[in-house]
Protein backbone atom coordinates (compact mmCIF):
# COMPACT_ATOMS: atom_id res chain seq x y z
CA UNK A 1 0.00 0.00 0.00
CA UNK A 2 1.62 2.88 -1.22
CA UNK A 3 -1.03 5.76 -0.88
CA UNK A 4 -1.66 7.12 2.40
CA UNK A 5 -5.30 7.01 4.46
CA UNK A 6 -6.88 9.19 6.18
CA UNK A 7 -10.66 8.74 7.53
CA UNK A 8 -13.78 10.97 7.75
CA UNK A 9 -15.74 12.35 11.09
CA UNK A 10 -18.70 14.12 11.70
CA UNK A 11 -17.79 17.37 14.11
CA UNK A 12 -18.94 20.45 15.31
CA UNK A 13 -17.37 23.85 13.66
CA UNK A 14 -17.53 26.82 16.21
CA UNK A 15 -16.87 29.66 14.78
CA UNK A 16 -17.99 32.99 17.34
CA UNK A 17 -22.15 32.22 18.05
CA UNK A 18 -22.80 29.45 15.15
CA UNK A 19 -22.12 26.04 15.26
CA UNK A 20 -22.01 24.15 12.14
CA UNK A 21 -22.75 19.99 11.74
CA UNK A 22 -19.91 18.77 9.32
CA UNK A 23 -17.62 16.25 8.08
CA UNK A 24 -14.08 16.38 8.53
CA UNK A 25 -11.01 14.42 7.19
CA UNK A 26 -8.52 13.14 10.00
CA UNK A 27 -4.97 11.63 9.22
CA UNK A 28 -4.90 8.10 10.00
CA UNK A 29 -2.82 6.88 12.86
CA UNK A 30 -2.21 3.11 13.60
CA UNK A 31 0.45 0.63 14.38
CA UNK A 32 3.17 -0.97 12.79
CA UNK A 33 5.49 -3.53 13.78
CA UNK A 34 8.66 -3.72 11.59
CA UNK A 35 10.31 -7.71 11.84
CA UNK A 36 13.13 -8.80 10.01
CA UNK A 37 14.01 -12.60 9.26
CA UNK A 38 17.45 -13.65 8.34
CA UNK A 39 18.33 -16.19 5.85
CA UNK A 40 21.23 -17.50 3.91
CA UNK A 41 21.74 -20.82 2.05
CA UNK A 42 22.09 -22.90 5.03
CA UNK A 43 19.99 -20.89 7.63
CA UNK A 44 16.81 -19.67 8.02
CA UNK A 45 15.62 -17.85 10.71
CA UNK A 46 12.33 -16.83 12.09
CA UNK A 47 10.68 -13.20 12.03
CA UNK A 48 12.05 -10.82 14.70
CA UNK A 49 10.46 -7.70 16.13
CA UNK A 50 12.63 -4.80 16.12
CA UNK A 51 10.08 -2.08 16.18
CA UNK A 52 6.21 -0.49 17.02
CA UNK A 53 5.83 2.89 16.01
CA UNK A 54 2.72 4.66 15.53
CA UNK A 55 2.23 5.92 11.94
CA UNK A 56 -0.05 6.67 9.11
CA UNK A 57 -0.85 3.84 6.67
CA UNK A 58 1.19 4.21 3.26
CA UNK A 59 4.30 3.51 2.01
CA UNK A 60 5.39 1.31 4.58
CA UNK A 61 8.09 -0.71 3.34
CA UNK A 62 9.90 2.80 2.66
CA UNK A 63 9.17 2.97 6.58
CA UNK A 64 10.50 -0.02 7.23
CA UNK A 65 13.45 0.57 5.40
CA UNK A 66 13.99 3.84 6.28
CA UNK A 67 14.30 2.54 9.81
CA UNK A 68 16.38 -0.39 9.57
CA UNK A 69 18.82 1.68 7.74
CA UNK A 70 19.21 4.80 10.33
CA UNK A 71 19.32 2.51 13.44
CA UNK A 72 22.12 1.27 11.06
CA UNK A 73 21.03 -2.70 11.22
CA UNK A 74 21.50 -2.57 7.02
CA UNK A 75 23.70 -0.31 5.08
CA UNK A 76 23.63 -1.65 1.45
CA UNK A 77 20.49 -2.09 -0.60
CA UNK A 78 21.80 -5.81 -1.69
CA UNK A 79 20.88 -6.80 2.14
CA UNK A 80 17.65 -6.79 1.45
CA UNK A 81 15.79 -9.92 0.08
CA UNK A 82 12.44 -9.47 -0.12
CA UNK A 83 10.13 -6.90 1.73
CA UNK A 84 6.41 -8.54 2.99
CA UNK A 85 4.09 -6.31 3.18
CA UNK A 86 1.16 -7.59 6.11
CA UNK A 87 -1.88 -5.81 8.46
CA UNK A 88 0.12 -3.48 9.96
CA UNK A 89 3.65 -5.22 9.99
CA UNK A 90 6.34 -5.23 7.72
CA UNK A 91 8.56 -8.09 7.24
CA UNK A 92 12.19 -7.26 5.95
CA UNK A 93 14.28 -10.47 4.68
CA UNK A 94 17.75 -9.85 5.13
CA UNK A 95 20.71 -11.66 4.16
CA UNK A 96 22.01 -13.46 7.63
CA UNK A 97 25.65 -12.79 6.50
CA UNK A 98 25.90 -9.86 6.12
CA UNK A 99 23.65 -8.80 8.94
CA UNK A 100 25.54 -7.47 12.62
CA UNK A 101 23.05 -9.68 14.94
CA UNK A 102 24.57 -8.06 17.80
CA UNK A 103 22.72 -4.89 16.65
CA UNK A 104 19.63 -6.59 17.23
CA UNK A 105 19.77 -7.42 20.48
CA UNK A 106 18.29 -3.79 21.21
CA UNK A 107 14.36 -3.15 20.94
CA UNK A 108 13.25 0.04 19.76
CA UNK A 109 9.65 1.45 20.88
CA UNK A 110 8.85 4.93 18.88
CA UNK A 111 5.55 6.84 18.98
CA UNK A 112 4.25 9.07 16.58
CA UNK A 113 5.53 12.63 18.39
CA UNK A 114 8.99 11.55 18.71
CA UNK A 115 11.39 8.92 18.47
CA UNK A 116 12.56 6.92 21.22
CA UNK A 117 15.84 4.91 20.42
CA UNK A 118 18.18 4.54 22.98
CA UNK A 119 20.60 6.78 21.72
CA UNK A 120 22.55 8.20 24.46
CA UNK A 121 25.51 10.66 23.07
CA UNK A 122 26.88 11.37 19.93
CA UNK A 123 29.73 9.16 19.99
CA UNK A 124 26.89 6.52 19.70
CA UNK A 125 26.03 7.74 16.47
CA UNK A 126 29.85 8.13 14.90
CA UNK A 127 30.23 4.22 15.39
CA UNK A 128 26.92 3.34 13.85
CA UNK A 129 27.04 5.36 10.44
CA UNK A 130 28.17 3.43 7.84
CA UNK A 131 28.20 6.29 5.13
CA UNK A 132 31.13 7.74 4.92
CA UNK A 133 30.93 12.01 5.54
CA UNK A 134 31.04 13.95 2.75
CA UNK A 135 32.47 17.50 2.58
CA UNK A 136 29.95 19.49 0.78
CA UNK A 137 31.30 22.80 -0.88
CA UNK A 138 28.03 23.83 -2.58
CA UNK A 139 26.23 26.78 -1.89
CA UNK A 140 22.53 27.73 -2.60
CA UNK A 141 21.15 31.18 -3.29
CA UNK A 142 18.60 33.17 0.32
CA UNK A 143 15.88 33.64 -2.44
CA UNK A 144 15.82 29.29 -3.38
CA UNK A 145 15.21 28.52 0.09
CA UNK A 146 12.63 31.10 0.61
CA UNK A 147 10.62 28.71 -2.15
CA UNK A 148 10.99 25.55 -0.54
CA UNK A 149 7.70 26.10 1.89
CA UNK A 150 5.29 26.63 -0.65
CA UNK A 151 6.37 23.97 -2.81
CA UNK A 152 5.96 21.16 -0.09
CA UNK A 153 3.02 22.28 0.70
CA UNK A 154 1.52 22.46 -2.93
CA UNK A 155 3.24 18.36 -2.92
CA UNK A 156 1.15 17.75 0.02
CA UNK A 157 -2.28 16.11 -0.72
CA UNK A 158 -2.82 14.19 2.33
CA UNK A 159 -2.35 17.05 4.54
CA UNK A 160 -4.47 19.61 2.39
CA UNK A 161 -7.68 17.47 3.62
CA UNK A 162 -6.77 16.75 7.40
CA UNK A 163 -3.88 19.57 8.13
CA UNK A 164 -2.76 16.39 10.90
CA UNK A 165 0.65 15.28 9.00
CA UNK A 166 3.90 16.39 9.19
CA UNK A 167 6.46 15.91 6.01
CA UNK A 168 9.73 15.64 5.12
CA UNK A 169 11.18 16.59 1.44
CA UNK A 170 13.86 16.73 -0.55
CA UNK A 171 15.40 18.98 -2.73
CA UNK A 172 18.11 19.59 -4.99
CA UNK A 173 19.97 22.57 -5.48
CA UNK A 174 18.48 24.03 -8.03
CA UNK A 175 14.93 24.24 -4.99
CA UNK A 176 13.23 21.50 -7.58
CA UNK A 177 11.80 18.56 -5.51
CA UNK A 178 13.22 15.71 -5.49
CA UNK A 179 10.82 13.32 -3.55
CA UNK A 180 8.41 13.59 -0.03
CA UNK A 181 6.74 12.03 2.33
CA UNK A 182 4.05 13.01 4.64
CA UNK A 183 3.29 10.97 8.06
CA UNK A 184 0.99 11.34 11.22
CA UNK A 185 4.96 11.91 12.96
CA UNK A 186 7.72 13.69 11.62
CA UNK A 187 10.79 10.65 12.56
CA UNK A 188 8.18 8.47 10.24
CA UNK A 189 7.86 10.89 7.23
CA UNK A 190 11.69 11.08 7.47
CA UNK A 191 12.57 7.37 7.59
CA UNK A 192 9.96 7.21 4.48
CA UNK A 193 12.34 9.33 2.77
CA UNK A 194 15.03 8.13 3.50
CA UNK A 195 13.89 4.72 3.04
CA UNK A 196 13.03 5.52 -0.70
CA UNK A 197 16.21 7.15 -1.26
CA UNK A 198 18.06 3.79 0.01
CA UNK A 199 15.80 1.46 -2.31
CA UNK A 200 16.56 3.62 -5.17
CA UNK A 201 20.64 4.13 -4.47
CA UNK A 202 20.16 7.39 -4.11
CA UNK A 203 22.14 7.37 -0.48
CA UNK A 204 24.23 9.58 0.25
CA UNK A 205 22.26 12.92 0.02
CA UNK A 206 24.77 15.22 0.52
CA UNK A 207 23.64 17.40 -2.42
CA UNK A 208 20.51 17.94 -1.65
CA UNK A 209 18.37 20.19 0.24
CA UNK A 210 16.41 18.32 3.21
CA UNK A 211 13.20 20.48 4.49
CA UNK A 212 10.73 19.19 7.45
CA UNK A 213 7.26 20.47 8.27
CA UNK A 214 7.69 20.92 11.95
CA UNK A 215 10.77 21.60 14.31
CA UNK A 216 14.41 19.87 14.39
CA UNK A 217 14.86 17.08 17.13
CA UNK A 218 17.96 15.39 18.06
CA UNK A 219 16.55 11.98 16.28
CA UNK A 220 15.87 13.83 13.00
CA UNK A 221 19.53 15.41 12.41
CA UNK A 222 21.23 11.64 13.41
CA UNK A 223 18.32 10.38 10.82
CA UNK A 224 19.51 13.17 8.16
CA UNK A 225 23.55 12.58 8.84
CA UNK A 226 22.73 8.86 8.83
CA UNK A 227 21.74 9.35 5.22
CA UNK A 228 24.78 11.79 4.18
CA UNK A 229 22.34 15.26 4.27
CA UNK A 230 24.75 18.03 5.07
CA UNK A 231 21.72 20.96 4.78
CA UNK A 232 18.96 20.64 7.29
CA UNK A 233 15.52 23.60 6.67
CA UNK A 234 12.37 23.23 8.52
CA UNK A 235 9.17 25.64 9.26
CA UNK A 236 9.86 25.40 13.15
CA UNK A 237 12.51 25.25 15.92
CA UNK A 238 15.31 23.25 16.36
CA UNK A 239 16.15 21.90 19.86
CA UNK A 240 19.23 22.19 21.40
CA UNK A 241 20.85 19.33 21.19
CA UNK A 242 19.74 19.54 17.68
CA UNK A 243 22.11 22.11 17.07
CA UNK A 244 24.99 20.89 19.29
CA UNK A 245 24.78 17.44 16.56
CA UNK A 246 24.45 20.03 13.52
CA UNK A 247 27.78 21.73 14.68
CA UNK A 248 29.04 18.08 15.28
CA UNK A 249 28.88 16.77 11.97
CA UNK A 250 28.82 20.38 10.34
CA UNK A 251 25.40 20.31 8.80
CA UNK A 252 23.71 23.63 7.92
CA UNK A 253 20.96 23.73 10.09
CA UNK A 254 17.98 26.41 9.43
CA UNK A 255 14.67 26.90 11.10
CA UNK A 256 11.91 29.19 11.19
CA UNK A 257 11.69 28.75 7.32
CA UNK A 258 9.05 31.09 5.30
CA UNK A 259 9.10 32.97 2.30
CA UNK A 260 9.96 36.00 4.12
CA UNK A 261 12.84 34.83 6.76
CA UNK A 262 14.81 31.80 8.33
CA UNK A 263 17.41 31.18 11.32
CA UNK A 264 20.50 30.00 10.51
CA UNK A 265 22.14 28.12 13.73
CA UNK A 266 25.29 26.07 12.01
CA UNK A 267 26.63 26.50 8.50
CA UNK A 268 25.50 29.92 6.90
CA UNK A 269 28.79 29.56 4.68
CA UNK A 270 26.44 27.51 2.67
CA UNK A 271 24.22 30.03 1.86
CA UNK A 272 24.89 32.74 -0.61
CA UNK A 273 23.01 36.50 0.53
CA UNK A 274 24.06 38.54 -2.47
Amino acid sequence: MNKLSNSKATIHKVNGSSIVCTDDYLAAEEPLQITISLSDSKTSIDKKPISITMRTPGNDGALGIGFLFTEGIIYEKEQVINIQQLVNEINVELKAISTDLSVLDRHFYTSSSCGVCGKSSIDAIKTTCQLKPTKTSFTIHRDLLYQLPEKLRKAQAVFKKTGGLHAAALFDLEASLIDHQEDVGRHNALDKLIGSAFMQDRLPLSNSLLLLSGRISFELVQKAYMAGVSFILAVGAPSSLAVQLAQEFDITLVGFLSEQRFNIYHGERRIVFT
